[in-house]
């Protein structure tokens, strides 16, 4: 049997885009206060759209949650990744890069809205695992690849281990953050700049050359 899915040709135009940005909207505020078990009839109703809408434009209730989740991460995150490689691109100061990305990090993913999206991905990754990989690409997975190609030319440093030495840095500045939010608990501020400035230290002073 083949698969339609690839062949289905999504509305255009500007009604279409207003209305797949108010599905999105209501989507999200529905998944949020209900959980992924919310029905596609009350997302479409809070839209003010048809289901055969809602299908129309995303195909089926997964997709339409890994568009909420994109969605969601490029309003967190967005800014903060194009600051970044604006930031690479003038070669400015390695450390002043990275710290400047975390706390856009932080910033972005600390808010309650895309922890709790966050969790809602944890508990329905089992049975949907492309909401994990939403998440890792359009979350700090997005840093990945500009920020490994700028610490690979850096002169003073020393990363034999690329994939590592990028975890290394989100678990020093960004993981806290998530795994406190599985408690119901927030970081201070303070802690939180406290982890930027001493988790970049840390990092550079790693991997720099002796």
């Amino acid at each position: 049997m083949k698969d339609s899915t690839n062949k289905r040709k999504l509305p255009s135009g500007e009604r279409a885009a207003r209305k797949r940005a108010a599905i999105i909207e209501a989507a999200r505020e529905q998944f949020l206060r209900h959980g992924f078990g919310i029905g596609v009839d009350q997302i479409a109703a809070e839209a003010g759209v048809s289901k055969v809408t809602i299908y129309n434009h995303f195909g089926s209730k997964e997709d339409l949650f890994t568009e909420v989740v994109g969605d969601a991460l490029d309003q967190a995150l967005g800014d903060s990744a194009r600051a970044m490689n604006r930031r690479l691109a003038a070669d400015d100061d390695i450390r002043e890069v990275l710290a400047a990305a975390a706390r856009g990090w932080v910033e972005g993913i600390a808010q309650d809205e895309v922890l709790a999206l966050r969790a809602l991905i944890a508990a329905e990754s089992h049975r949907f695992p492309q909401l994990g990989r939403a998440w890792r690409a359009q979350g700090p997975d997005r840093f990945a690849e500009p920020l490994a190609a700028a610490l690979k030319t850096h002169a003073d440093l020393d990363i034999p281990d690329m994939e590592l030495a990028i975890l290394q840095f989100y678990a020093l500045v960004l993981y806290p953050h998530i795994v406190h939010s599985g408690y119901g608990e927030r970081l201070s501020p303070d802690l939180a700049e406290r982890l930027v400035e001493r988790g970049v230290d840390m990092f550079l002073g790693y991997y720099r050359r002796t």
